[in-house]
């Protein structure tokens, strides 16, 4: 259900469309085996219609923790629905979504 794209030494997972609360222990079972990976880890957002704080409370728990460890976590291309939930719940900056970094195609 979250696409893993390898880059050059950078695992990228694509987030689902709805990451609402009932979608929370799935997006948890995505994100989990990534968190003590050593190689940087890019979240493609761009395609998030949907949010709750469950989920924003999730993914800034994933970049926290695994910044914690010394490790890059990144959120590319968010949609304006995730920028505007994470600044709602003062996220935005932890996550990283202020200044969003373009998706490359």
């Amino acid at each position: 259900a979250y696409p893993i794209r390898g880059r050059c030494g950078m695992t990228e997972l694509s987030l689902q469309p709805d990451l609402g609360i009932e979608h929370v222990a799935e997006l948890q079972q995505a994100l989990l085996p990534h968190l003590d990976s050593e190689e940087p880890v890019a979240l493609a957002a761009d395609r998030v219609e949907r949010v709750h704080a469950a989920g924003l409370q999730l993914l800034h728990a994933f970049v926290r923790d695994r910044a914690g460890a010394g490790r890059s976590t990144v959120l590319t291309a968010p949609s304006p629905v995730l920028v505007q939930a994470a600044r709602q719940l003062a996220l935005a900056v932890s996550l990283g979504v202020e200044n969003p970094i373009a998706l490359e195609t």
